[in-house]
C-alpha cells in the first residue's frame, strides 16, 4: 500500500477539518501577538482631553493625540519673546503626572491668543501641596500655590514619565477636570441680597487706597463667565437706605487681566485674609452700630477665629474706641485706616468687601457661619468680662430682690417723672436704678448685666438689652405710632436672645402728643393717616416731637408680671 493512501486513511474528513480551524486560530494568535509588540511604532491614538477653565471667553488647553487622518491645528510650546506666560489650572484633591512638551490647541477665536507661548505656569488650586512633586515639565516654568505669598520655583524638580493615562486613577481624574471646567464660575460678588453686597475674593488681592480699588490679581480670576468686568462696593450692610450710604466710600472690587490692566505692586504682604468695612453710614446711632456694623462684622469675622485683619473704611476713631472690647476679641490685629494707606498696597491671601447681614438685629441660624444670637451674647459676655449668664430665679419666700434698670433719656420719648416710676417699681418688689446709656459701652454693659429686668421706651438704648443675662425680663414702653419699630427692631429680636419680653402700649393721654394737638386730631386718631408712610414724617412727630407721661398705676400690673416671671423661671 502507498504512502498517499495510508495517511488519506488515517485522516478522516472531520479530522482534516479540525485541523484546518486550528490552523487559523493559530495565525490569529500570531497576528495578535504582532500587533502588541509593534503598537508604540502605530498610529497614535486618543490619549488625554483636559479642559480647563480659564475664565470668561472659557480659553480652554486641550493636550490631545490625534488621528493622521485628522487635520487639525496644533502650537508647539517653544520660546517667543514677545508672548506672556498662560496659566494652567490644575484643580485636584491628589497627586498627578503631568506630561513634559505638551502640545496646545488654544481653543480661542483671539488671533493673539493663538500664539505660541513658553514657560508655562501651573496654578495648583489644591489644598495638598504635594501635587507640585510629580509635576514634570522642562526647567524653568513656576508652580503658584493658591494659598502661598511666594512662587515656588521647580527648577529643582525630578521630572518624572507620567504614568499611562489610560489607567483608572486618571481617568476619574480628566473627568473631574472636564466637570469643574464646565461649571460655571461663582461671580466675586454678590449683589443680589436686599441689604448687603458683598465681595468674597479668594487668591491673592491687592487694596489700592489711593484709588480705592481691590484687584483680584489671582490669574484664574481674569475673567469671568457672567461677563462682569468690575463691581462698585459701598461695604456698609444697610444698601437700601439711601441716606444711610450717602455718607459711605464707593470701592471698586476689579478681576484681574493679564495684558490689558496694570496692577499695582505690594508694598505690604500680610500672612492673614482681610475684611474690609465701613464705619460710616448711621454709626454712633446705638442701635445701628450693632444692627448694620457689629452683628454683621461678627457674622463675617468669626470664621476666622482671629487670624483676620479688619480695613476699616470712613474710620472714625471714637467709633473704633467705643467698640474696641469687641474689634479686639474678633481680631488679633489692631484695624486699620484704611483711606489713610494712600502710599500703600496691601496684599492678601484673601479678602471680604462688605459684611453679611441676615436681618434687623437678628441672626438666621439656617444661614453661614451657622451661629445664634445665644452664640453672639455669649462672645459679647467674653469681650466685656460680663459675670452673669443667667438672671435671678427667686423661689417662693426668697426675701431677694430682684434688680430693675429704667433707662433714662433726656431728649427725645423721654418720661416726663422718673422719679414716680421708680417708687413704684421698689413698692412691687424691685432693687431700682435709674440710667441712661453713654459712649463708655463696657461700663453700661456691666451695669446691664447686673440686672434681672430692664424697662424703658423704644429707643437706642435699649439695644443693650443684649448684655443682659438669660432669663431677664425686656420691659418696652411703646410710644404712640410705635407698635410696628417697637416689635421689628426689640420684640422680635429679644426672644431669640432667651429674654422674657413684655411690651406696654402707652394711651393717648400718656402722650406729650396729647398736650400739642386736640383730642380727635388726625395725629393722635389715626396716626398712618397722618404720616402716609413718609418717613421724615413720621420721625419728627412720633419720634422727636414726643415723650412718655407713664400712667404708674396703669403700668404697675405690667411690673407686676415681670416679677412673677422671675418667679417661674425654675418651673
Amino acid at each position: 500500500m502507498s504512502y498517499e493512501a495510508i495517511l488519506a486513511r488515517s485522516f478522516s474528513r472531520y479530522e482534516q477539518k479540525k485541523l484546518g480551524y486550528g490552523a487559523l486560530v493559530g495565525c490569529l494568535l500570531i497576528f495578535l501577538s504582532f500587533f502588541t509588540v509593534f503598537k508604540p511604532y502605530l498610529g497614535p491614538l486618543p490619549i488625554l482631553n483636559v479642559r480647563l477653565s480659564m475664565g470668561i471667553a472659557h480659553r480652554m488647553f486641550a493636550t490631545k493625540e490625534t488621528q493622521s487622518s485628522q487635520k487639525q491645528e496644533m502650537i508647539t510650546v517653544e520660546q517667543k519673546a514677545t508672548a506672556k506666560p498662560e496659566p494652567l489650572l490644575i484643580s485636584t484633591s491628589h497627586q498627578e503626572n503631568v506630561t513634559t512638551k505638551l502640545e496646545l490647541r488654544l481653543n480661542s477665536t483671539d488671533p493673539k491668543e493663538n500664539a505660541t507661548i513658553t514657560k508655562p505656569e501651573i496654578m495648583v488650586n489644591s489644598t495638598d501641596h504635594h501635587v507640585a512633586k510629580n509635576a514634570s515639565m522642562e526647567p524653568g516654568p513656576e508652580v503658584l500655590l493658591n494659598k502661598t505669598e511666594h512662587p515656588v520655583n521647580l527648577s529643582a524638580v525630578k521630572i518624572e514619565e507620567s504614568a499611562p493615562l489610560n489607567s483608572t486613577d486618571h481617568q476619574d481624574t480628566s473627568l473631574s477636570i472636564a466637570e469643574n471646567a464646565t461649571k460655571k464660575r461663582e461671580p466675586l460678588c454678590n449683589i443680589l441680597n436686599r441689604r448687603t453686597d458683598v465681595c468674597d475674593i479668594p487668591g491673592e488681592v491687592r487694596v489700592h487706597a489711593k484709588s480705592s480699588t481691590v484687584y483680584a490679581s489671582s490669574p484664574e480670576m481674569a475673567t469671568l463667565d457672567d461677563g462682569q468686568t468690575s463691581w462698585k462696593i459701598r461695604p456698609y450692610a444697610r444698601k437700601t437706605d439711601r441716606t444711610a450710604m450717602s455718607s459711605v466710600k464707593e470701592w471698586s472690587v476689579v478681576p484681574a487681566s493679564v495684558g490689558r490692566r496694570e496692577i499695582p505692586k505690594c508694598t505690604q504682604n500680610h500672612a492673614v485674609p482681610a475684611i474690609l468695612f465701613s464705619a460710616g453710614g448711621f454709626s454712633g446711632n446705638h442701635f445701628h452700630d450693632f444692627s448694620d456694623i457689629i452683628l454683621p462684622l461678627y457674622l463675617t469675622a468669626r470664621p476666622f477665629n482671629g487670624d483676620v485683619q479688619f480695613l476699616v473704611t470712613n474710620y472714625r476713631s471714637w467709633w473704633v474706641s467705643k467698640f474696641r472690647g469687641i474689634l479686639q476679641n474678633l481680631s488679633k490685629y489692631p484695624a486699620i485706616d484704611i483711606d489713610q494707606e494712600t502710599e500703600e498696597v496691601h496684599c492678601f491671601p484673601s479678602v471680604i468687601v462688605g459684611l453679611n447681614r441676615h436681618d434687623d438685629f437678628k441672626i438666621n441660624p439656617s444661614m453661614p457661619p451657622h451661629t445664634t444670637m445665644s452664640d453672639f451674647r455669649d462672645f459679647l459676655r467674653t469681650s466685656y468680662s460680663l459675670k452673669r449668664s443667667k438672671a435671678i430665679e427667686l423661689q417662693v419666700g426668697d426675701a431677694r430682690k430682684p434688680r430693675l434698670l429704667i433707662i433714662s433719656r433726656k431728649r427725645t420719648r423721654s418720661f416726663t417723672d422718673p422719679t414716680r416710676i421708680m417708687k413704684m417699681a421698689k413698692a412691687v418688689g424691685f432693687e431700682v436704678v435709674v440710667a441712661e446709656a453713654d459712649m463708655n459701652v463696657a461700663r453700661f454693659a456691666e451695669l446691664m448685666n447686673s440686672c434681672d429686668a430692664v424697662m424703658g421706651v423704644h429707643g437706642a438704648g435699649l439695644t443693650n438689652m443684649v448684655f443682659l443675662p438669660d432669663n431677664a425680663v425686656l420691659i418696652q414702653i411703646v410710644p404712640l405710632a410705635g407698635d410696628w419699630l417697637s416689635r421689628t427692631y426689640f420684640g422680635d429680636p429679644s426672644r431669640d436672645m432667651n429674654l422674657k419680653y413684655l411690651e406696654y402700649k402707652i394711651g393717648v393721654r400718656e402722650s406729650t402728643l396729647s398736650d400739642q394737638y386736640p383730642r380727635d386730631h388726625v395725629v393722635l386718631k389715626d396716626p398712618r393717616a397722618f404720616h402716609k408712610g413718609k418717613w421724615d414724617d413720621f420721625k419728627k412727630t412720633y419720634l422727636d416731637g414726643q415723650n412718655v407721661k407713664l400712667d404708674v398705676r396703669r403700668f404697675r400690673p405690667t411690673l407686676v408680671k415681670a416679677l412673677q416671671l422671675l418667679h417661674e423661671q425654675r418651673r
